[in-house]
């Protein structure tokens, strides 16, 4: 179970100096952060250290991550960015 601190933690992480970024970000922290494994979670949190134009980036798929361990929570992200909000 993760800590709702931990949650918060992330959610205020995700906010951004963007709002593309925070379109991308929240709600995916609000959706599906709580069920990400400590791996995913760890890569999460990594990926938090990230400049917003790199995370711009990779989210329009301009770049990808050279580091595989983003390049994964990243297709994670975009995967649920584009699946339907009724599916999620």
């Amino acid at each position: 179970m993760v800590a709702r601190e931990e949650i918060n933690r992330m959610r205020w992480a995700a906010r951004r100096g963007m709002l593309e970024l925070d379109l991308v970000l929240e709600p995916f922290v609000q959706s599906r952060y709580a069920e990400l494994d400590a791996n995913d979670r760890a890569r999460f949190q990594s990926l938090m250290l990230s400049e917003d134009q790199d995370l711009f980036s990779w989210f329009l798929r301009r770049e990808q991550p050279a580091d595989e361990e983003l390049a994964v929570i990243v297709r994670k992200i975009l995967d649920f960015t584009h699946t339907a909000p009724e599916d999620r």
